[in-house]
């Protein structure tokens, strides 16, 4: 009895652990002055030096790997640049809470993927979800569009882009994560999205390696914090469902948000913080009926 009240205090605490951890990325992009691209680049690179001592061992799958699923990595590894790019600049140009809120449609936007693709029929209660989310995202932009600055609503308009690029490195990478390892297949992604954004780099000519020794930290933290998440939710899915991990992306905003308020004193209108619960609470709606479906196509097998 006294194992199983640990555990079961355990397993939440490491999920709000890594929610919290993941949530300081987007306060760190914020405070870093350095370019977008930069700061997206440095995160790859170090996150592969972080990762390498677990890869070293995997290298061997490298000669195991096929065309097809160097196509995948490469593939998922050019989304991966993308989103990264894409919302970092999100988040120089909007609020936290905005981008967040906005990036957290993902699982919504790989449905409506799926369905463009595979035509899967779709359950009109999800339908319902997806409008009350982007409903709450319409008056996110509202209240935006009224402070009558346009910055703000391409930031907005950046976020959804590179939620988008995040399903695509989802759905790209689908291949090379069922064929590698998990330690291997993440350094290659990281590596390979690291590459883009080095020739991204170059080609705008912007500066590599003149910048303060507080902008260095912010490079190394950026790659620690998510990193740190990553490695919490794979321990996590040896103890519970994925789809109960995927029910956290609802707190990230949430915790971003009040991060931001007391570190970075960024205040929210109260149109932005009705949108911003509306839009959370699609998601949730749409999590909590994939999650049910789910569960009971289980019990059917």
């Amino acid at each position: 009895m006294k194992r199983r009240y640990t555990i079961n205090i355990k397993i939440p605490s490491l999920l709000f652990l890594a929610v919290v951890t993941t949530s300081f990325a987007a306060i760190f992009v914020k405070m870093s002055e350095s370019p977008s691209s930069i700061l997206s680049m440095y995160r790859m690179f170090l996150a592969c030096l972080l990762i390498l001592p677990c890869t070293i061992k995997f290298l061997p799958e490298l000669k195991t790997i096929s065309s097809k699923v160097w196509i995948s990595i490469v593939g998922a590894g050019a989304c991966l640049s993308l989103h990264l790019g894409l919302w970092f600049e999100s988040l120089k140009m909007t609020t936290v809470a905005s981008s967040t809120v906005i990036l957290s449609l993902q699982p919504i936007i790989a449905l409506v993927a799926s369905y463009i693709i595979y035509k899967n029929i779709v359950d009109t209660r999800i339908i319902f979800s997806i409008l009350v989310s982007f409903g709450g995202i319409v008056i996110i932009n509202i209240s935006d569009f009224s402070m009558s600055n346009l910055t703000i609503l391409i930031g907005n308009a950046l976020s959804f882009l590179s939620a988008i690029a995040m399903v695509a490195y989802l759905i790209l990478g689908q291949k090379g994560a069922k064929s590698l390892t998990h330690w291997l297949y993440s350094f290659l992604v990281f590596f390979f999205a690291g590459i883009f954004l080095l020739i991204y780099n170059i080609f705008i000519n912007v500066e590599f390696f003149d910048y303060s020794t507080k902008e260095w930290g912010f490079f190394v933290l950026l790659a620690i914090f998510p990193t740190v998440t990553h490695v919490i939710f794979n321990y996590l899915l040896s103890f519970v469902e994925p789809t109960s991990i995927s029910m956290s992306i609802i707190l990230e905003p949430i915790i971003t948000s009040i991060l931001a308020l007391i570190i970075l004193n960024e205040k929210l209108s109260w149109v932005q913080i009705l949108g911003s619960c509306i839009s959370l609470f699609g998601i949730y709606m749409f999590l909590a009926i994939k999650r049910k479906q789910r569960s009971i196509m289980i019990e059917k097998h």
